[in-house]
């Protein structure tokens, strides 16, 4: 499992870090059960603020992942014929 965050508080770094290894500001591993995955999600969709999280985990698909998203990004996941993909939103 990865954690990718921009501009979130220092509380959820803070507890984003009891359970994973921030590898690099704010970029976090581990590897959890589906239950503790689930449990960091909440804690990330609670604490986010105006910041946003992308979370990565292995998945037995063709890309052998998934993948989502929380808060404002310029980057946007779709599916498309079953594959998850990244759109982008214009610049303002």
């Amino acid at each position: 499992m990865v954690v990718v965050t921009e501009g979130i508080s220092p509380s959820l770094r803070g507890r984003l870090a009891i359970w994973l290894l921030e590898v690099r500001a704010g970029v976090y591993i581990g590897d959890y059960s589906v239950k503790v995955r689930d449990m960091i999600w909440k804690h990330i969709e609670s604490g986010i603020g105006n910041g946003n999280v992308v979370l990565v985990w292995d998945a037995p698909n063709e890309a052998g992942f998934l993948f989502q998203t929380i808060g404002k990004n310029r980057r946007i996941p779709i599916e498309k014929d079953g594959i998850q993909l990244v759109t982008f939103h214009p610049d303002e």
